[in-house]
């Protein structure tokens, strides 16, 4: 039981901190704003943006999804199935992962779609 409160703790401690870096870097774009950049993007430039923007979504994506699989494997050792609900947590986990995973490859071609653009548009 100490063990998993102290690894607990130190696991907050880590995304605590690699969290606060992490959204350092993020633009910060909301809906509304991505949009109007999409429907307003003429040049080189706007189009290397925008797959800028998706390559930093689809590696935030990832990110989400490797901790999901973590909090799956962590939720497959303890399961009981003498009381189980429907979705159970682990089955949860895994969904939301592979939700993550689709999401991430959207952004992916999003992103490639978008640097093809800026690339046909510098010629």
């Amino acid at each position: 039981m100490k063990i998993r409160m102290q690894l607990a703790a130190a696991l907050a401690a880590f995304a605590l901190t690699a969290g606060y870096a992490y959204a350092q870097s993020s633009p910060n774009l909301s809906h509304a704003e991505l949009k109007k950049m999409v429907k307003s993007a003429k040049t080189a430039d706007d189009y290397a943006s925008l797959a800028s923007y998706y390559r930093w979504r689809q590696a935030e994506l990832k990110e989400q999804a490797r901790t999901e699989l973590a909090k799956w494997d962590w939720r497959s050792l303890y399961t009981t199935y003498h009381a189980e609900k429907y979705p159970n947590p682990m089955d949860a986990s895994r969904n939301y992962a592979q939700y993550l995973t689709y999401q991430a490859q959207q952004m992916s071609r999003k992103s490639a779609y978008y640097q093809n653009l800026a690339e046909s548009a510098q010629r």
